[in-house]
């Protein structure tokens, strides 16, 4: 027989971490469950889906001899939401079934051998090393991780480009209509190395990190990325494919520069939206001197406007976009003003935040 005990937060504060990645229905039955390991004075929870593998660690709050089972995540991590705080919890592995007691409350779970849980095989081969505060990275990946693609058949698509070239760490993601662009200064200087890192591995990573100036330490290898910060790693596999040159994409000439309030714009936008076309999203922004029309309707014939006076002073601009790609830059930048400039009819238009030359995001027009 096998024991643990523990304060509830002590088990489900590292659980919480690993459980995100955790697929409920597999293929390979173990997948399905969470690894559970105490050994000496730290106690470890990992979770896989043999793309990514991320492991949590506690170092207090538990007690009891060594201790290895894999369980159904799902259900533990529920179990113990379901207990009441700073309660004891006591995990009793016996015959390949676990029993969790908690007060007066018993639960009875299968479990399966933690030496059949796959782990994956680590890539030694570094080809750059780098450390920023957790911070920088979180604020950093709120700016790109919204224009990924998702369940594209271009399957490159459904990630993010992780860039170190020289000083600077970018980050691009693109669902083919619309492109993020993101960077921030590094404290070294790399060669250029470039991995397109999976969409699952982007929101675990955002959720996993803190707003803290505590670093992250980032191991890029040939075909695998390593973050470690705090008590958690995060191993994960690299997409293999080609990702779409961005420089190509950032407009150079766009000459008609629209200064905008972000929040009043926001604002507007999300009234206007509730009339748009539920499959479209359609949204047509029409642009004279001082003044921006927003107009939004659907199949019904119903119709929806706004006016914003702003600061522009060049030719009348009426385009169309999607809403929801101008929504999620207006919901993802803390910043009070944009620039938002404009081409020729029919191209794309480039939203910058002022003075800032670490963050660009394009999108192409729609007709309407």
């Amino acid at each position: 027989m096998q024991q643990l005990q523990a304060e509830r937060d002590a088990l489900l504060k590292p659980l919480a971490t690993v459980t995100g990645i955790v697929e409920r229905r597999h293929t390979l039955p173990i997948l399905s469950n969470v690894l559970i390991r105490k050994d000496g004075d730290v106690l470890t929870c990992t979770g896989t889906d043999l793309e990514i593998q991320i492991t949590s660690q506690q170092r207090e709050g538990f007690s009891g001899g060594d201790f290895a089972i894999t369980v159904a995540a799902k259900k533990i991590s529920d179990i113990l939401r379901a207990i009441p705080d700073k309660a004891v919890v006591t995990l009793e592995e016996t015959d390949g079934r676990l029993t969790v007691k908690a007060g007066k409350s018993r639960f009875q779970l299968q479990t399966l051998p933690a030496d059949d849980f796959p782990q994956l095989a680590v890539d030694t081969n570094l080809r750059a090393t780098l450390k920023m505060p957790q911070g920088q990275l979180k604020a950093l990946l709120s700016r790109a991780q919204f224009a990924m693609a998702h369940q594209d058949i271009r399957y490159y698509l459904n990630g993010l480009l992780l860039v170190t070239e020289g000083n600077l760490l970018k980050l691009v993601a693109t669902d083919g209509h619309r492109l993020a662009f993101a960077s921030a200064e590094l404290a070294s200087s790399f060669e250029k190395n470039e991995v397109i890192l999976p969409r699952k591995t982007i929101l675990e990573l955002y959720k996993a990190l803190s707003d803290s100036e505590d670093d992250v330490a980032i191991d890029i290898a040939s075909n695998q990325v390593k973050f470690s910060f705090g008590t958690v790693v995060i191993h994960t596999k690299v997409v293999d494919g080609k990702f779409p040159d961005y420089n190509r994409v950032i407009p150079a000439g766009n000459d008609k520069l629209l200064v905008i309030d972000r929040q009043i714009l926001l604002s507007s936008m999300q009234r206007a939206a509730i009339l748009s076309n539920e499959k479209f999203r359609g949204v047509r922004l029409v642009l004279t001197p001082g003044l921006l029309k927003i107009i939004c309707n659907n199949t019904e014939q119903e119709e929806a406007q706004e006016e914003v006076e702003v600061s522009y002073d060049n030719t009348p601009i009426d385009i169309g976009f999607n809403i929801q790609y101008l929504l999620d830059v207006l919901t993802n930048m803390p910043v009070e003003t944009l620039h938002f400039s404009f081409g020729e009819a029919g191209s794309s238009v480039l939203v910058t935040i002022p003075d800032n030359e670490h963050f660009k995001y394009i999108v192409m027009p729609m007709r309407i």
